[in-house]
């Protein structure tokens, strides 16, 4: 999915400067997503997580879009033109509807509920996204994940993975990327991370062993969910950070909650976010909107799709600022 604001913001992420807490204590914050229309104003909006003030990265993951239920025939599902990436991956997860997408690989796919799909684009690759006449209701996230300098030019790729659900303790669990629950996504990926949707019967309570290295952000999608003493709503993500062994989560509600689960070690390098271009420097960024602008092949095309691609704004007339992560309470 593209970041279609007509004034991105341009972000420099730094080494976190939060420490870790102690596995006793491990302290809960609570991030309040912003509505973003993906276009014009009749366009389908995303409730966006990150990148925000409070928190730029969990792990290598940069950017979440939660998006939906959204009753398609009354209102516009998803019509995101070509539009180009670089520097990092793409998560795309459904929980109703049905998604198609096209890339400069020659891919032509499906995302449906409980199927990744994964597109890689480091040097350069552009992709559209459409919903199908299919998806009467649309609901779902989309996720990007930075990579680190030393694959940043990492070659197009496109992988799809179907997680086998996984029961424990009255909730179920499917692991799209990284390792939760006995379960180990197949997934290629160049930083240690964790993604996967746990869903939570009624008033269900799970304790979950993880990595210790990982910082963690758990997005509730329904239902109210508990993380140590802090009562997450749908819509917020909860960040916890690195140096606990088990997270315990319990749904406080009299229906199934639904939630996403992000992990991953601290990103400790500096990267520069703009659109849809991941880079390292204000160059990095100007260069590959220049070349977007002059169809350069660094990108390739979208075939088939009816439609002109996605124009590149304009960039700010401004010095990059440091955005870091805030120091611990």
């Amino acid at each position: 999915m593209s970041n279609v604001e007509t004034e991105p913001a341009e972000v420099r992420c730094g080494v976190p400067v939060d420490g870790g807490r102690p596995a006793e204590a491990p302290g809960v914050d609570v991030l309040a997503a912003r509505d973003v229309p993906l276009g014009g104003p009749r366009a389908m909006r995303v409730r966006r997580t990150l990148p925000q003030r409070a928190r730029t990265l969990i792990g290598a993951w940069c950017f979440a879009d939660h998006y939906g239920p959204i009753d398609v025939a009354t209102a516009h599902g998803m019509d995101v033109a070509p539009h180009p990436h670089t520097g990092l991956q793409t998560v795309s997860w459904l929980f109703s509807g049905e998604v198609e997408h096209r890339d400069s690989l020659g891919t032509h796919a499906l995302i449906r509920p409980g199927e990744m799909n994964l597109m890689t684009g480091g040097y350069g690759i552009c992709h559209s996204e459409v919903s199908t006449p299919r998806a009467t209701v649309l609901h779902g996230v989309q996720l990007w994940v930075a990579l680190p300098e030393e694959h940043q030019n990492a070659e197009r790729d496109f992988q799809h993975h179907i997680p086998e659900p996984v029961r424990v303790d009255g909730a179920e669990i499917r692991v799209f990327l990284g390792s939760l629950a006995g379960d180990t996504s197949p997934v290629r990926v160049f930083t240690p991370l964790l993604g996967a949707q746990i869903t939570l019967e009624p008033r269900a309570t799970i304790t979950l062993a993880v990595d210790t290295a990982f910082e963690h952000g758990l997005l509730v999608d329904s239902g109210d969910v508990r993380v140590a003493d802090t009562l997450l709503r749908p819509a917020e993500m909860g960040y916890v950070r690195p140096g606990i062994d088990t997270l315990t989560l319990v749904n406080e509600s009299e229906d199934p909650a639904r939630t996403i689960l992000l992990g991953g070690t601290p990103f400790e390098e500096e990267i520069v976010m703009w659109w849809n271009f991941i880079g390292r420097s204000h160059e990095d960024i100007v260069r590959a909107r220049e070349d977007w602008e002059a169809s350069a092949q660094r990108f390739g095309d979208v075939e088939e799709y009816p439609g002109s691609r996605l124009p590149a704004p304009a960039l700010p007339n401004a010095v990059i600022r440091p955005r870091r992560n805030p120091p611990p309470r």
